[in-house]
């Protein structure tokens, strides 16, 4: 327990291990955590969906079991509502699937049942996670927990919000441009986008597609880690997967770091170098840190290149059959891709496997890349979409991802931390990028500067 008293202040990995020593039920769990929703997320709307009953029952079962189920045991959490779950409303954030039930789980809600992970609901996202604020016909807006007049970011907001109020200790997201990475940084929690491919992902219909991941959003990197554990390895029908994590060797001596507040191309608001700034030289107490960044000359235009081919292919169809149904942000998404060329695509994919490698070149001299975790800070709902910074126009709505789906680009892994801040401040968030596969390296590293440097999580002033 806390301090006091509140189940609800537990992470995830404090939480099991309670449960496990019998102190606290499954079902206290379950009831303390719903009961934190129904005070909360009225004003909130971090839950698209609350499953009460089918979580009570969950419960039941884990109380009943002669041992434990799986690392999670016990553990409240919440799915974010574009992946699917059995018997359980996914909607995808769209008027167009309000009705659907998914008859199976996808694999990693699968692997987080398992691992006795109890479900409360799913977690609000723009309509197919399109979105730089979190909301859709059917709920939202999902509101800042530090100033709920303000985004909580898209897309993976409610699960965000949901961590950082203490309505789930952990929540499942996921990451195309940043979807984990900024509403982390927006509510001052941990999150990570591991390398593509480390939680296997056997119904993606483009097998070799490694711009968007699953990743995971805590109160600390001890629970990251965790559901990363019972959620990696690999499955035949996924051919970017890989096996567990932890295969990568631990730093010996004192960490070398690169920083870069903009990656040398990616529009960052003053303010946000600021406060960077601020936190590079907490970072030199720890770690020799010296600027650099890799070339990412052309890495907006790839991305945007890409990104508006998969959208594409993925929801023409829906564009072309229900396109009255849709938000003006999907339409204008699928759009985007309709009139690209195969030269085009290709073209991309060169820049982007030189971005690659020049990524690779800059980690043979350093062991962490450190950016900002978003380019702006959280501005009002009321306000949809990001069109410029700092009094620059942005050419298109998802440009002032930069900073984060650069990384996306090249597919390595990240963990982002809440930085230090002021009483008055409001949440910002750094990114560590880490090689492909180094997920255990990032872990111990985070767990480093939360315990002594303080970029932890502060509990929101609810």
């Amino acid at each position: 327990m806390t301090s006091d008293g509140s189940i609800c202040g537990l992470t995830a990995t404090e939480l099991a291990r309670t449960i496990a020593r019998g102190e606290v039920s499954s079902h206290e769990a379950v009831e303390a955590h719903l009961a934190r929703i129904a005070s909360l997320d009225p004003q909130l709307a971090a839950f698209v969906t609350v499953d009460a009953d089918g979580a009570r029952r969950a419960a039941q079962m884990c109380d009943a079991a002669a041992a434990a189920i799986g690392p999670l045991h016990g553990v409240p959490i919440g799915i974010k509502d574009l992946t699917d779950t059995a018997g359980l409303a996914t909607t995808y954030g769209s008027v167009l699937f309000r009705d659907h039930v998914p008859a199976e789980d996808d694999l990693v809600v699968a692997r987080l049942r398992r691992a006795g992970a109890i479900i409360l609901g799913k977690t609000n996202t723009p309509e197919f996670g399109f979105g730089a604020v979190c909301t859709n016909r059917l709920c939202g807006p999902t509101r800042n927990p530090f100033d709920p007049a303000l985004t909580s970011g898209g897309s993976s907001g409610g699960s965000a919000v949901a961590v950082a109020s203490g309505m789930v200790p952990l929540a499942h997201g996921t990451d195309f441009g940043g979807s984990v990475r900024t509403p982390a940084s927006f509510c001052g929690v941990a999150s990570i986008r591991p390398t593509p491919g480390r939680i296997a992902s056997p119904r993606r219909p483009l097998g070799w597609d490694m711009l968007a991941t699953h990743g995971f959003l805590a109160r600390g990197v001890d629970d990251l880690e965790l559901a990363l554990s019972v959620c990696a390895g690999g499955d035949a029908d996924d051919p970017l997967s890989l096996g567990s994590a932890g295969d990568d060797p631990p730093i010996a001596g004192r960490p070398r770091m690169a920083v870069t507040p903009d990656f040398g191309v990616a529009p960052v608001a003053h303010e946000v170098r600021v406060r960077f700034a601020a936190a590079c030289e907490s970072l030199a107490r720890v770690a020799d840190v010296v600027p650099s960044s890799p070339d990412c000359s052309g890495a907006i235009e790839a991305f945007r290149t890409l990104r508006a081919a998969h959208i594409a292919n993925s929801y023409g169809e829906l564009l072309r059959t229900r396109r009255s149904e849709l938000t003006p942000t999907v339409i204008w998404n699928i759009e985007a891709g309709a009139n690209l060329s195969a030269q085009d695509y290709l073209t991309a994919e060169r820049r982007r496997t030189a971005i690659y490698r020049s990524f690779r070149e800059l980690f043979t001299v350093t062991d962490f890349l450190v950016a900002p975790a978003a380019s702006v800070f959280p501005w009002p709902n009321e306000i949809s979409d990001v069109t410029a910074i700092d009094g620059a126009a942005l050419e298109t709505p998802i440009d002032y991802l930069a900073v984060t789906f650069i990384v996306s680009l090249v597919g390595f892994p990240v963990l982002t931390l809440p930085a230090p801040r002021g009483v008055n401040e409001l949440p910002f968030g750094i990114q560590i990028i880490a090689p492909p596969r180094c997920e255990s390296r990032l872990f111990a590293f985070g767990r480093m500067l939360e315990n002594e440097l303080e970029f932890s999580h502060r509990r929101p002033p609810l």
